[in-house]
């Protein structure tokens, strides 16, 4: 395996894969990796010849307030990851790399990035569609691989790809949970112990939601009232947003038709966690 911190490096070795008639995936992450981002690449490595993983904390899509500079690290563990796995290429280039100091182009989008996540962080997919956009540019993978717990973010990129008729198929991959239910993530190491079992509270909701529309409930506001409730339950959680909307859209609806997506975000202590379910 390989490490590269430059954009020349990554497309020169690239075009030599292509040179080849070799296919190319792309897992984008911010690093901290763990069993989710795992399932992305070994999902890459069966589908492609040939797999390149960013490892790029992306300063564009973080807000004034947000955790960049404490975001967790471990440049080495996930390079051992990744190679265990068979990534052929680490991407891990420092933000003077992928941002110029007089850098002022962006990749925006309407609507889809309004609600949810969108609406309690502005900037945040204007930074996740702009860097996403320069990696694929870096990178021209025929696949990309992205995990469902970001489900906006992952709903977003493929309507950045249809709608600028980017040649790329867009890969979504599964939750990856822990045994308890909690939905891994980078963050999950900011929480202590009395958090970590407060944080269960999302998934329990997640699963409540699921069973009732498994029992035949179609009402969103009756089930988002008993997730809603469920999460309040647990002192340690203050709700961001619990919301059932279009699973293409992102915009609410009233009943459990066609492709819908539960999502919630909530706040266990300082930490701002997210979980997530699809019906289809």
């Amino acid at each position: 395996m390989n490490v590269a911190y430059t954009v020349k490096e990554v497309r020169e070795q690239v075009k030599a894969w292509k040179k080849e008639g070799l296919s190319v995936g792309l897992v984008p992450t911010m690093g901290y990796l763990h069993e989710g981002h795992a399932s992305l690449m070994k999902k890459a490595v069966e589908e492609n010849d040939r797999v390149v993983a960013s490892v790029f904390v992306n300063p564009t899509q973080f807000g004034p307030t947000e955790d960049l500079e404490s975001y967790p690290r471990d440049f080495d563990k996930d390079c051992a990851l990744c190679e265990s796995i068979g990534v052929n290429l680490v991407f891990h280039p420092e933000p003077e790399e992928m941002y110029a100091p007089d850098f002022c182009t962006w990749v925006d989008m309407d609507v889809l990035s309004k609600t949810l996540c969108g609406k309690s962080r502005p900037i945040h997919f204007r930074g996740v569609c702009t860097v996403v956009s320069k990696l694929f540019n870096i990178v021209t993978p025929d696949r990309a691989y992205f995990g469902q717990k970001d489900a906006q973010q992952l709903a977003i990129i493929r309507r950045m790809v249809r709608d600028l008729n980017m040649d790329i198929e867009i890969v979504g991959c599964p939750i990856v949970r822990e045994e308890d239910g909690l939905a891994k993530s980078s963050r999950n190491t900011y929480l202590n112990e009395e958090e970590r079992a407060a944080a269960l509270i999302l998934s329990k909701a997640v699963f409540l939601g699921q069973k009732m529309v498994a029992d035949g409930e179609t009402d969103t506001a009756v089930i988002k009232k008993a997730m809603i409730e469920k999460v309040e339950s647990e002192p340690l959680a203050k709700i961001d947003y619990v919301e059932i909307v279009d699973g293409l859209s992102m915009q609410p609806v009233d009943k459990i038709e066609g492709s819908i997506l539960a999502a919630m975000a909530v706040y266990i202590g300082k930490t701002r966690l997210i979980d997530n379910f699809l019906i289809e």
